[in-house]
């Protein structure tokens, strides 16, 4: 019966007007807050992972392939090395190295200076290994940093005793004995599924942002050139445009790793000098129906060099078809990323990609476990989507028309 009344925004300034415009949009703000939520995942990245190992690699082969929710007694045995503790900046950019060898057992005893333990199986009908462990050996490291042998807490014969087994046997139960799950299972090498789920955000992220700088750097540099300048300036420029444009995305972006070898970065370098194209055309139509404008005309007059007249006086004039080309942008390097890495000529193991995963499980589809490839999947799904609806939402949201 009553209806919602419109506010009115016909006093306020362009950006403004566009972020109301935006708002309205329901599906574009929930895709929003989505992107938010994904950013600060990839941030945060190993603050928020289960596995804070390096590219979360903690690998348990005994472990493989083990269904969401299952969880396994592990015992955390010390490492004989030195590890330094890396500050929070550094553990949230690189992860931090496990001190401990994790074991899975399926029980365990102590018996004197010792603690016996049956490894892990999968098989109910069979038990497994049995091994015998120093107590001294799996709460101390039997080296210091200078690779110096030091005294054991514990020898064999229980003499010279540092601490009482009373007390290592208390502080192995307490400290050394760990039940883990593994909420969305294990992947076929038997590590954490959702560590590397979440770490692939940042990869897919990382991939599309660098990937929309390096086209929106090269693009606009070339597009503001042709239309301001036009002539011969302006026919070289769509000449390269046009060789790039007839070859096909993928297969230069196989050429420039194959010339310049895989690797991390290289593929966001190749990613980004692909994608220049699209917006190079667009800045260049876009300053050719600007350059005549009286605004320019004025400023020429008042002796201001080109640079200045291209870069502050038409750029930001253009700039809002470029805001909604680079969402759709980076859409399409997140699907062209997860494409060149389930081919193995994207990002290389054991970094955790999107595409390397579905790479590694897609056999699983027919089995009973296909869900290690659709859950890798899913996320490309949605983080494409997500891109695809603000850019529809922003395309409306800049279009003076609609008012």
């Amino acid at each position: 019966m009553f209806r919602k009344k419109k506010k009115d925004i016909s006093g306020e300034s362009l950006g403004r007007k566009a972020w109301l415009r935006f708002k309205q949009n329901r599906l574009s703000m929930v895709s929003f807050w989505f992107l938010i939520l994904a950013v600060f995942v990839a941030i945060l990245g190993y603050v928020l992972t289960p596995d804070k190992t390096p590219f979360c690699n903690q690998q348990h082969l005994e472990l493989s392939t083990k269904k969401p929710g299952f969880t396994c007694q592990f015992l955390l045995v010390r490492k004989n090395t030195h590890i330094e503790k890396p500050n929070f900046f550094k553990s949230i950019i690189q992860g931090t190295e496990n001190p401990y060898y994790e074991i899975p057992i399926s029980n365990y005893i102590f018996k004197d200076n010792f603690i016996e333990v049956e490894n892990y199986t999968s098989k109910e009908d069979s038990s497994g290994i049995k091994k015998n462990y120093l107590l001294a050996d799996v709460c101390f490291a039997l080296r210091n940093p200078n690779g110096k042998q030091i005294k054991q807490s514990v020898d064999i014969h229980g003499n010279n005793l540092t601490h009482t087994s009373v007390e290592l046997i208390q502080k192995i139960e307490q400290k050394h004995i760990l039940n883990k799950r593994f909420l969305l299972g294990t992947d076929r090498y038997g590590r954490d599924l959702l560590s590397r789920l979440i770490l692939g955000t940042r990869i897919s992220l990382s991939v599309g942002f660098i990937a929309v700088l390096i086209s929106l750097i090269v693009g606009i540099t070339l597009g503001i050139l042709a239309g301001y300048f036009r002539g011969v300036i302006d026919d070289v420029i769509m000449w390269l445009i046009n060789v790039v444009w007839s070859i096909p995305t993928l297969l230069i972006v196989i050429a420039i790793t194959l010339v310049m070898g895989k690797g991390f970065w290289v593929i966001f370098v190749a990613v980004g000098l692909t994608m220049w194209v699209e917006v190079a055309r667009v800045t260049r139509g876009q300053v050719l129906s600007v350059r005549e404008m009286e605004y320019v005309e004025a400023a020429r007059a008042l002796g201001y060099s080109n640079t200045r007249i291209m870069f502050r006086h038409i750029l930001p004039n253009v700039f809002s078809p470029l805001i909604v080309i680079s969402a759709a942008n980076f859409a399409s390097s997140i699907l062209i990323e997860a494409g060149l890495s389930f081919l193995g000529i994207g990002v290389q193991p054991p970094i955790p990609s999107w595409g390397t995963m579905i790479k590694a499980h897609y056999g699983y589809i027919i089995m009973d476990k296909a869900y290690l490839a659709f859950l890798p999947g899913i996320a490309i799904m949605l983080m494409v989507l997500t891109f695809t609806l603000i850019g529809n939402g922003l395309r409306d949201a800049l279009d003076t028309k609609s008012e």
